[in-house]
């Protein structure tokens, strides 16, 4: 019998039927392969755990965003791929609830595999119907949910299934590595704490940034909203990306920020372009006094200076969010920079926590991820987290 306090280390899955929430939402090429198997590379451990202990490892996920059932989006695609990456034969039902499925997962002896067809063939999955998620229940005699990046959705299979499991429903390793990670920065964090937030618009970080400023010691600001910031300053910034209806959100940030005691740091001088274009002409100039018709697409080597200074002077950072178009090889330097230096900091002692799609794109592109402490596949569910929502995939255990 397992609490909500009960690690998924410390209970016995022997004989059990373990019912595991995966997220192998994973991209296929026209021919069905797996392009990237970040994903299910990721929940190996929590998989292997439970076959070591002698489980029976019942595997259930969803894949895209089909409108009934779609072939294309069948996830008997990800089974000779899952074969490997467990070296053991793994059963497919073609189906994830109902008398076939049923019979499927009932028969299956300690150490044995099998795969839900897709849940999101049934609309009751993201309608979160409690029927459905009492259907899918009868495959396991325990719930482990490791997806993460489906924990900000209240769905049948990640949030109402729980309650099927009053008390056997436990995270998996990726779900008690994300939420360790993530707690870490904003409620144990050795300071001074950093937070790093770029990207292209403020209207996106706006929640986060407020609810690190309770939390943090500085904020890092790069990216496109960067130039709103500037904007509302007074700075001119020529045809630099900017949100002209949050300027004054932007100035209550950096009013907020000041009665707090956290520094916000704006960058100083950007790199500009007189088209959003990597082989456009380019220039640096000081952020404010950008001329017309140019615009910033990442920060200058005086900000990259800067940052540097405060990274190195910090104990714990977050980054979400690139400094410049990093896509563009010429407008990449501002982030190249900041991910190398976290990786730098990494190595003496210092927690660096990377999340958002962007970051973890960076941090991947310049074969980082192992030399930072966690990189955050969450997403969405990442984002939700920081800005201090509670997540119905984790409260549903928790409760």
């Amino acid at each position: 019998m397992a609490d909500s306090k009960m690690t998924f280390d410390a209970y016995n899955f022997k004989g059990k039927r373990v019912l595991v929430r995966v997220d192998f939402n994973v991209p296929l090429n026209a021919d069905f392969q797996i392009t990237d198997d970040t994903r299910m590379q990721a929940a190996v451990p929590t998989m292997k755990h439970i076959l070591a202990d002698g489980g029976r490892l019942i595997l259930m996920s969803h894949l895209g965003r089909p409108k009934g059932v779609e072939e294309k989006y069948s996830l008997k695609h990800i089974v000779p791929h899952l074969q490997e990456l467990l070296s053991t034969p793994v059963k497919f039902a073609d189906n994830c609830v109902g008398v076939e499925a049923l019979a499927i997962t009932t028969a299956l002896q300690d150490g044995e595999v099998a795969v839900l067809e897709n849940l999101r063939f049934h609309p009751e999955e993201t309608a979160g119907d409690e029927f459905f998620a009492g259907q899918l229940a009868e495959h396991g005699d325990v719930y482990v949910n490791d997806a993460f990046g489906t924990a900000h959705r209240a769905h049948a299979s990640t949030a109402i299934i729980a309650r099927f499991f009053p008390h056997d429903k436990l995270f998996g390793k990726i779900m008690e590595g994300e939420i360790q990670s993530i707690d870490k920065v904003l409620h144990g964090a050795e300071k001074p704490v950093t937070a790093i937030i770029g990207g292209a618009k403020v209207s996106s970080k706006i929640t986060i940034i407020e609810n690190m400023l309770d939390k943090v010691d500085h904020i890092l600001i790069g990216g496109g909203m960067a130039f709103t910031f500037v904007k509302a300053q007074g700075g001119h910034v020529g045809s630099s990306l900017t949100e002209d209806d949050k300027l004054d959100v932007a100035l209550n940030v950096l009013k907020m920020a000041k009665e707090k005691g956290v520094q916000i740091h704006l960058p100083t001088d950007a790199v500009i372009a007189d088209k959003f274009d990597n082989e456009a002409n380019r220039k640096v100039c000081a952020i404010d006094a950008i001329p017309d018709g140019w615009m910033g697409l990442d920060i200058g080597e005086n900000s990259v200076k800067a940052y540097k200074e405060v990274i190195n002077a910090s104990r714990t950072i977050l980054w979400n969010g690139p400094m410049g178009v990093f896509e563009m090889e010429n407008f990449a330097h501002g982030t190249k920079e900041v991910a190398l230096e976290l990786a730098e900091v990494t190595k003496k002692g210092v927690f660096t926590l990377i999340g958002g799609g962007d970051s973890v794109a960076a941090i991947n592109k310049y074969d980082l991820a192992d030399q930072v402490s966690y990189v955050s596949t969450g997403g969405g569910a990442m984002l939700e987290y920081l800005e201090g929502k509670v997540l119905p995939g984790i409260a549903a255990i928790r409760d």
